[in-house]
């Protein structure tokens, strides 16, 4: 198997810089998706299943005058993965900003969880995740950035997200240590770990109730936006953000 060592030379102020966004399609990765084109750079926005919701963030980045362009991945799949960032490098150039927004929620108590959910959950959160950092940590050029996705339940531990927690955890723990075995190629890893959040993901099986207790848990008491994650990716993945590295970032609003 041929390995990529990033042998690119670094993108040049005037060339334009390229994201690829896993799970760009929807929630958290729809913002982020946008939020970067805004930005200036060239999205290419990851889906697994939905087509037509990864064309409909295409046709509005182009739409208002940005460049984007869908491909279809399963992240926990390498040889797809390895073809996602074979299109971005072959569509634009290289690779400047990797985000894995792309992952999967199951909520359950320990003694209850469905292990076949908890593999298909780890599957994607871990193993998803552990893909996508390989690829980056291959192809991303000097002055680029990864950033994956934890929650910030990993520290206030809410009954039922044990199993989602776990795979979280990991996510934490893998891309501190990526930061590190990056040294010398000015390539940031960090890893943003949003609070509670109005995405269907989020929303999905809470009762009006629940959505409205964790509504005021933090102290700014709303849910926080896609696009309130999205513009923390933004810094963390631009040059204002490039001394931010090998940290988790608690995005959520004050809560503890």
């Amino acid at each position: 198997m041929t390995t990529h060592t990033n042998q690119q030379t670094p993108a040049s102020e005037a060339d334009t810089r390229v994201a690829v966004v896993t799970g760009g399609s929807r929630g958290i990765g729809r913002a982020v998706s946008r939020k970067l084109a805004a930005d200036g750079l060239a999205v290419v926005v990851n889906y697994a299943r939905d087509a037509f919701a990864a064309e409909e963030v295409v046709a509005a980045i182009t739409g208002a005058g940005g460049r984007a362009v869908a491909v279809r991945a399963d992240v926990a799949e390498e040889k797809e993965v390895a073809a996602l960032f074979d299109r971005a490098e072959a569509e634009y150039g290289g690779v400047d900003a990797v985000v894995n927004s792309a992952g999967r929620m199951t909520l359950s108590t320990i003694a209850d969880l469905d292990l076949a959910a908890l593999d298909a959950m780890h599957r994607t959160n871990i193993r998803g995740t552990f893909v996508v950092a390989q690829q980056a940590a291959r192809r991303l050029r000097a002055g680029g950035s990864f950033v994956g996705f934890s929650t910030s339940v990993v520290g206030t531990q809410f009954p039922t997200y044990g199993a989602y927690v776990a795979s979280k955890g990991a996510v934490e723990a893998m891309t501190l240590i990526l930061a590190k075995e990056l040294r010398g190629r000015d390539v940031t890893v960090n890893t943003v770990a949003p609070g509670p959040t109005a995405t269907d993901l989020f929303l999905d099986g809470k009762t009006p109730e629940q959505i409205d207790q964790l509504t005021k848990a933090p102290p700014l008491e709303r849910l926080g936006s896609p696009e309130d994650i999205a513009r923390v990716v933004a810094f963390l993945t631009s040059p204002a953000g490039h001394w931010v590295n090998g940290q988790v970032l608690r995005a959520n609003g004050g809560l503890v």
